[in-house]
C-alpha cells in the first residue's frame, strides 16, 4: 500500500474519531448504567448486592461469544455489513430489556447486548488492523482508546443525571439514540476496508484454519492471555466499584465523579502512550506498564494486609496509578496480539477478543465475590494477574522491529 505517513494525521482524524465512536457504544451500555444498579434492584426485589454484578460481567458474556460470530463472518462479507447486524441485534436486546419485568430476562438482554455490539467492537479493531501494522498501529489503537476512555469519564455522571429525573429505562433508550447517530455516521462517512478480492469465502472450515493459522503464533496467543488477565482486573473494578464506594464508603452521591476522575488516569496514558509508543515501541512499553501494574497492586497488599479500608483519598491513589499503567496496556497488548495475524484480521480480533473477554469474566466473577466489606481482594487479584503477565511477557521472544506502514 501507498506509503502516506507524512499526512497520516490529517487523513486519518474522522477515521480515528469513527474507530473510537463504535467502541464507545460498548463502554456508554456499561458504564452509564453503573449508577443505576440499586434501583434496577430494588425494581425487581433483588437483595443480594452481589447479583448486581450480573448486569456488568453477562454483557462482556455476550461481547465474548459475539466476537466468535462476527469477525469471520467480517472477513467474508465485508466490515460495514457486519457491524450493521450486530447494532440491529443490539437495538433488540435493548428493547428487551426495557420491556421486561423479570430480572433474568433483564441478564438476558444483557447478554444479547453484548453479542451485539460484538460486531463494532471487535471489527473496529479488525478494520484498524487493515489499515495500519507495526507501531504506527499501535498509536493509532492508542488515540482510539484515549477518545474511547472519554465515555466512562462522562457515562456515570449521565446516568446519575437520568435516573434523578427520569429512571433506569432512560439509560436504555440514551445508548440506542447515540448509537443510532454513530451507525449513520459510519454508514456515510466510512468505506469499507476489507474489499472484495481480499475477503475469504464463509466456509465450515473458516474459522477452524483461522484459529489454527491464529494459535500458531505463539506470541499472539500469549499477549491475548495477558489481555485477559489484565481485562479481567479491570472488569473486576467496573463490576464493583458501585459497591465498593456506594455501600463500604457510603459515597452514592460522589460515585459519578469518583469513577470519572479515575477513568481521566486512563486517559492520559493512552494519550501519552501514542506519543510514546513510535519512540521505545509498544513491547517495551507494555512490559514497563505491567510491572508497574504487578508492583502497585503488591504494595497496597502488603500495606493492607488487614483488610481494613484506607482512607477514601489513599485508595483513588492506588487506582489512579493501577489505571495509569492500564492505560498503557490495553492498546498495546490489542496490537502486540494482532501484529503477526494481519492477513486474518476478522478472524484474529475475534479470537482475541474472546479468549481475553472470556478469561476476564471468571475472573471478575470469582474475585468479585469476595469484595464485600473490603477492598483487598480486588488488590490481591490485580496482584495475581499482574505477576502472571510480567511472566508470560518474560516468555515472549523480543520480536524484530516491524516497519511502520500504513
Amino acid at each position: 500500500m501507498q506509503n502516506t505517513k507524512p499526512n497520516i494525521e490529517k487523513v486519518n482524524i474522522e477515521f480515528i474519531a469513527l474507530m473510537a465512536s463504535l467502541m464507545a457504544i460498548v463502554a456508554l451500555s456499561i458504564d452509564a448504567l453503573l449508577p443505576a444498579l440499586p434501583d434496577i434492584a430494588s425494581d425487581f426485589g433483588v437483595t443480594d448486592v452481589s447479583k448486581n454484578q450480573l448486569l456488568v460481567t453477562m454483557i462482556f458474556l455476550g461481547l465474548g461469544f459475539g466476537q466468535l460470530i462476527f469477525g469471520p463472518l467480517s472477513d467474508s462479507f465485508g466490515r460495514k455489513s457486519i457491524i450493521y447486524v450486530g447494532f440491529l441485534l443490539f437495538v433488540f436486546a435493548s428493547i428487551l430489556c426495557v420491556t421486561t419485568g423479570s430480572f433474568e430476562i433483564l441478564i438476558l438482554g444483557r447478554i444479547l447486548q453484548g453479542v451485539g455490539l460484538a460486531a463494532p467492537r471487535t471489527i473496529s479493531i479488525a478494520m484498524v488492523r487493515d489499515s495500519y501494522s507495526g507501531d504506527y498501529m499501535a498509536k493509532v489503537m492508542s488515540f482510539v482508546v484515549m477518545i474511547f476512555i472519554l465515555v466512562p469519564v462522562i457515562a456515570p455522571t449521565l446516568g446519575q443525571f437520568l435516573i434523578t429525573f427520569y429512571d433506569w429505562h432512560s439509560i436504555f433508550y440514551v445508548n440506542l439514540i447515540f448509537g443510532i447517530v454513530v451507525m449513520f455516521w459510519f454508514w456515510k462517512k466510512q468505506p469499507e476496508t476489507h474489499t472484495k478480492e481480499k475477503r475469504t469465502k464463509l466456509t465450515p472450515q473458516l474459522f477452524i484454519a483461522g484459529a489454527k493459522e491464529f494459535y500458531r503464533h505463539k506470541d499472539a496467543v500469549a499477549y491475548t492471555v495477558i489481555s485477559g488477565l489484565i481485562t479481567g482486573s479491570f472488569m473486576v473494578y467496573l463490576s464493583t466499584s458501585q459497591q465498593i464506594f456506594e455501600h463500604q464508603y457510603n459515597l452514592a452521591e460522589l460515585f459519578p465523579y469518583i469513577f470519572a476522575s479515575l477513568a481521566i488516569s486512563v486517559g492520559f496514558s493512552t494519550f501519552i502512550n501514542s506519543t510514546l509508543v513510535i519512540r521505545f515501541g509498544m513491547r517495551r512499553i507494555a512490559f514497563t506498564a505491567a510491572v508497574c501494574f504487578s508492583i502497585i497492586s503488591v504494595l497496597y497488599v502488603i500495606i493492607f494486609s488487614s483488610g481494613v479500608n484506607p482512607d477514601l483519598s489513599i485508595l483513588v491513589i492506588f487506582f489512579a496509578l493501577q489505571f495509569t499503567a492500564i492505560g498503557f496496556l490495553f492498546g498495546n497488548l490489542r496490537s502486540l496480539a494482532m501484529e503477526p495475524v494481519g492477513h486474518i484480521a476478522g478472524v484474529g480480533a475475534a479470537i482475541n477478543g474472546f479468549f481475553s473477554t472470556i478469561m476476564a469474566v471468571p475472573i471478575a466473577s470469582f474475585i468479585g465475590g469476595f469484595v464485600t466489606e473490603s477492598v483487598l481482594p480486588l488488590f490481591i487479584g490485580f496482584s495475581i494477574c499482574g505477576i502472571l503477565s510480567v511472566i508470560l511477557f518474560l516468555s515472549v521472544k523480543k520480536p524484530i522491529k516491524t516497519e511502520l506502514t500504513q
